[in-house]
């Protein structure tokens, strides 16, 4: 089912011109905006004309000039850009006031969370409005490129640690000195989602010892690959909650875990929570004998101070000192970003209306689960929250496959060759036995095992490999040089130099190839990877 937002305005060849603007984020402390320059070509491609409430852009870095210089137009107020506005799109939700603005029949794409916020989707039904929460978006595969949950979250976690850093009275990495050394910084980061292991990326690069936690074990891999030690519970239970997010936990759990958390504290000298449950209050992770069993200099970061709070004594849009120990409440982390986090949050919009845009113009399609799940209202009727998507079926067991018998024949086939070459060699080797000399036979020898070992090792490798086996294969040929030197060194007889020697020559030259191709190769292979 295919529901169109309405009549266009300004019809095209192909499709309609759609309205679209962009305020100024009004929410105290917000820098960031939903477009940014870069994004208007590429959204007047799909059929938007871009208007830009005047100074929408500057805290973030993009002035008024430059969305005029790409096509966009300017707007002198939000009252005059909410009147001409076929939709809107915002980084915050819009407070009521600004919902009174709204034309009928307005499509309105923001970070909502409408769980919390119920009061402002109502008003949002009643001036018939079509609103898709960005953070309702499912963490689906094909739905990564519109996450702008998981793009500011990576910011946030990055941003987390530098602030940390900021704070803290000492180095994050190990330091050496002719004044004394430092040992590394241990940092324990609580909740491994996209935030957490940005900290974590970011918490290693600056030398830190990392610890990490998240009550799905999933996780571990992914904390270990950044280089992180992964903490573990005793208790079996997996936090997994589906979607990318974790579920609330047992009282067994959650005991286990705040004994693992005091443990902890005696040793970090850096706590970053990230834990967050969808439509629910931030768990309480870091109660206040957790911080009082830090050393006085510590720093807690909480990226949940928005949402409560992971830490008890977090206050939002605060710094707290408890005992000596920082708390450090920032609601704001993405903003302190904000051009950067405008750009990422202006490319999930754009791949966003990407998807909701065909021929005929911009669409809001029932059928497709990405939209779906973001759409909160449609043209004033709220709808409710869809069924969640189904799991995966457990891998299925690989059964045994009969083998063809054509398979089969070929197989029986190969044998026999094999088994007829073997018969020909032992015959080759009677033979030469009774005529040829000793050494000769014993050159020979080596020379049909190596053959063999060869084609041994070659043939077990998978294809995919060959190439790097190649350049791998060269100090096989350096040995082959060295007896090749060996056997053409030798002086000449009475009729010149014997067939080992010729032989040596060859072997010298065939193995050079290998060599120095192998080489020639591997250079060109790592090439591919280089930044230039």
């Amino acid at each position: 089912m295919n529901t169109s937002r309405g009549p266009c305005p300004v019809p095209t060849a192909r499709r309609c011109v759609i309205e679209l603007g962009v305020p100024k984020e009004t929410h105290d402390r917000e820098r960031r905006v939903a477009i940014v320059p870069d994004s208007v070509p590429k959204l007047a491609k799909l059929g938007f004309h871009v208007r830009v409430e005047t100074g929408a852009g500057e805290a973030a870095g993009f002035f008024d000039a430059a969305y005029e210089a790409v096509g966009a137009e300017i707007m002198p107020d939000a009252a005059a850009l909410y009147a001409a506005a076929d939709m809107l799109v915002k980084v915050r939700a819009p407070s009521l006031d600004e919902v009174a603005l709204l034309k009928p029949d307005t499509t309105l794409i923001s970070l909502l969370f409408p769980a919390q916020n119920v009061e402002l989707v109502d008003a949002l039904a009643e001036r018939s409005a079509t609103v898709l929460a960005l953070d309702k978006i499912p963490r689906i595969s094909r739905a990564q490129k519109m996450d702008v949950l998981s793009s500011m979250a990576n910011i946030a976690g990055y941003r987390a640690v530098i602030e940390a850093a900021e704070a803290l009275p000492g180095f994050f990495g190990a330091q050496v000195t002719a004044a004394g050394s430092t040992p590394p910084a241990k940092v324990l980061i609580i909740g491994a989602g996209v935030a957490g292991l940005a900290a974590i990326g970011a918490a290693r690069s600056l030398g830190a010892d990392v610890r990490a936690f998240d009550a799905r074990p999933v996780t571990k891999e992914q904390v270990e690959s950044l280089g992180a030690t992964f903490l573990e519970v005793k208790i079996d239970e997996s936090g997994d909650g589906g979607g990318g997010y974790a579920k609330v936990m047992s009282k067994e759990f959650i005991e286990a875990e705040m004994t693992l958390f005091r443990e902890q504290a005696k040793e970090v000298s850096v706590i970053v929570t990230t834990a967050l449950v969808p439509g629910k209050k931030a768990p309480l992770l870091v109660p206040r004998d957790v911080v009082e069993a830090m050393a006085p200099g510590g720093v807690v970061v909480d990226l949940a101070a928005e949402q409560g709070g992971n830490c008890e004594l977090t206050r939002a849009d605060e710094v707290v000192v408890h005992n000596g120990v920082k708390i450090l409440g920032y609601t704001d982390l993405t903003s302190r970003m904000s051009g950067t986090a405008s750009r990422f949050f202006s490319g999930n919009i754009h791949h966003l209306l990407e998807d909701m845009v065909n021929d005929d113009g911009f669409h809001v399609d029932l059928e497709d689960e990405a939209v779906r799940g973001a759409l909160q209202v449609l043209k004033g009727e709220k709808l409710e929250p869809p069924p969640p998507p189904e799991p995966p079926p457990p891998p299925k067991k690989a059964e045994p496959r009969e083998v063809p018998v054509k398979a089969k024949k070929e197989q029986k086939k190969s044998g026999a060759v094999g088994t007829a070459l073997g018969l020909l060699l032992a015959l080759v080797f009677l033979a030469l036995g009774q005529v040829a000399p000793s050494e000769f036979l014993q050159h020979f020898t080596v020379f049909v095992l190596a053959c063999f070992v060869g084609w041994q090792v070659v043939w077990s490798v998978s294809a995919a490999l060959h190439t790097p086996l190649m350049s791998v294969t060269n100090a096989i040929s350096g040995i082959i040089v060295v007896g090749g030197l060996l056997e053409a060194g030798v002086a000449p007889g009475e009729h010149g130099y014997g067939l080992a020697a010729l032989l040596g020559a060859a072997a010298i030259l065939v193995a050079s190839i290998n060599i120095f191709g192998g080489f020639y190769v591997t250079q060109r292979m790592l090439a591919m990877f280089r930044r230039h």
